[in-house]
């Protein structure tokens, strides 16, 4: 083989390894978490901050990559197209076929699909190790750069795209799912999360106590009377009205009802706070901030008529982002038990949006006239249903097991099996759905390993340390 040949062949090489590290680049930068960037940059990390550079002037880097992609790649079909005229001379034609077929393949492989597989995996490591000489490269190709800028310019004001409206809360929310899917964070603290994010969507329709469960207290009852409703019910604090629940004048505090309790006169109005009044529609995050603004614990909510439709107490508000509080003299109700793998009992005071997200059933929140089980199971049917009553609803069986004459109390649920809705699918479809149940049973069995082999360590070690202190033991003896 000439040298001339040989020339070509190592040429042919440097060009393909620098096709993979402009293609190894443009997908670490395509694919990298900004947020964990920033992080490192905060940390301290000088490639770090580089790299943040290059992601905020990310046209002018992603031209820069492919200017430089372009221009090896067409280097390496020229000069593989001299290789092999050099080396079949008599037939011009074939070399120019073998040349095409070996660049496509070669750079196929070790030019595109290899460096951006791997630069996929190690997309931030990949990025911030390189950020130095893309930033030298952006330099040399800023004449072309600035005028693909230019040309850029003109498609916008041609075609006029929408403006970024920014990233939304159900982009985040998808986010933090995908998160705590992956492993990145854990279930509890997803859940924290997502409570946060949706919480200023929440109102006091959501989660307040009804008229119909609240305890009150008459504003001229006597103090036996009193002090009988806060042992039988175990509150801290009673609403207090006049005349009727719809006419509540303040808020006694078991505290200051025990306080005064020894004196001859009692009057519940001298230890009385204030009443706090907010409405079915009031956004919880606003009622949070009253209720701290006002020192206060409980806020009397107003139906549309100015009467009395329930309360609402800061507990309640706080469950919403934490989950239910229990504390020592609570009793704990659970509002969905499970009694086997397909089989439920609901309380009817169960919050009807959290019984459709168990059980994966769609709804329109804005369409839904009732908050709770009871009312739900009472608008399908159309009146106060009777014991043994059922109905279905898409692939839930609904029967009543405990009703009075006035509400629903419990309800057993039977989930049946979802028929799957692959009717739009097409076979590319179902070809990339089999494809990723592979995936995910093949991480499932890698993660199964590794907690395997984690308990198996974990057993040598405390094999280790028993044996240990064996030794001790017998040497102290």
């Amino acid at each position: 083989m000439s040298p001339q040949c040989i020339a070509y062949i190592v040429g042919i090489i440097v060009l393909t390894a620098l096709s993979a590290f402009f293609s190894a680049c443009e997908t670490a930068y395509n694919s990298l978490n900004k947020i964990k960037l920033k992080n490192l940059a905060n940390e301290g990390s000088k490639r770090a901050k580089k790299a943040l550079l290059l992601v905020d002037n990310y046209d002018k880097l992603i031209t820069t990559i492919l200017i430089g992609n372009n221009i090896v790649n067409i280097a390496a079909a020229t000069i593989a197209t001299l290789l092999f005229t050099e080396l079949i001379k008599s037939q011009p034609d074939l070399a120019a076929t073998i040349s095409t077929i070996v660049v496509t393949v070669i750079t196929l492989i070790f030019g595109e699909i290899t460096p951006k597989s791997i630069a996929k995996e190690f997309s931030e490591g990949f990025a911030t190790r390189v950020a130095t000489i893309l930033q030298i490269l952006c330099l040399i190709f800023t004449p072309f750069t600035w005028l693909f800028s230019k040309w850029q310019r003109l498609l916008i004001k041609l075609f006029k795209p929408k403006a970024n409206s920014g990233m939304s809360e159900a982009e985040l929310i998808t986010m933090v799912d995908e998160a705590t899917t992956e492993g990145g964070i854990d279930k509890d603290e997803g859940e924290l999360i997502r409570s946060a994010i949706e919480f200023n969507e929440l109102t006091v329709k959501d989660i307040f106590t009804p008229r119909v469960d609240v305890i009150a207290v008459e504003a001229n009852a006597k103090k036996d009377e009193l002090r009988d409703l806060f042992i039988d019910n175990g509150f801290s604090r009673l609403p207090v009205y006049e005349e009727d629940i719809d006419n509540i004048i303040g808020v006694l505090h078991e505290k200051d009802f025990y306080k005064y309790y020894f004196k001859k006169e009692f009057e519940i109005k001298k230890y009385m706070s204030q009443t706090i009044w907010v409405t079915l529609n009031s956004n919880l995050s606003s009622v949070l901030k009253m209720l701290q603004k006002s020192k206060a614990h409980m806020a009397v909510v107003l139906d549309e008529y100015g009467g009395t439709a329930g309360i609402v107490t800061l507990e309640d508000i706080l469950e919403e982002l934490v989950g239910e509080i229990w504390d020592e003299h609570d009793e704990v109700v659970e509002d969905i038990v499970q009694i086997s793998d397909n089989e439920y009992h609901i309380d009817g005071g169960c919050n009807i949006e959290d019984m459709f997200d168990k059980f994966d059933q769609k709804y329109d929140s804005d369409e839904l006239e009732v908050s709770t089980v009871s009312g739900w199971v009472i608008d399908c049917f159309g009146h106060i249903p009777s014991v043994d009553e059922q109905f279905d609803y898409n692939n839930l069986t609904i029967k009543v097991i405990d009703a009075d004459l006035k509400k629903v109390t419990k309800i057993y649920v039977k989930v049946l099996d979802k028929p799957e809705n692959d009717e739009d699918d097409t076979f590319i479809d179902k070809f990339f759905k089999k494809d990723n149940e592979d995936k995910e049973d093949e991480k499932s069995k890698e993660d199964k390993s590794a907690l395997k082999e984690e308990k198996y360590t974990q057993k040598e070690e405390i094999k280790y340390t028993d044996n240990s202190q064996f030794d001790l033991i017998s040497d102290n003896e």
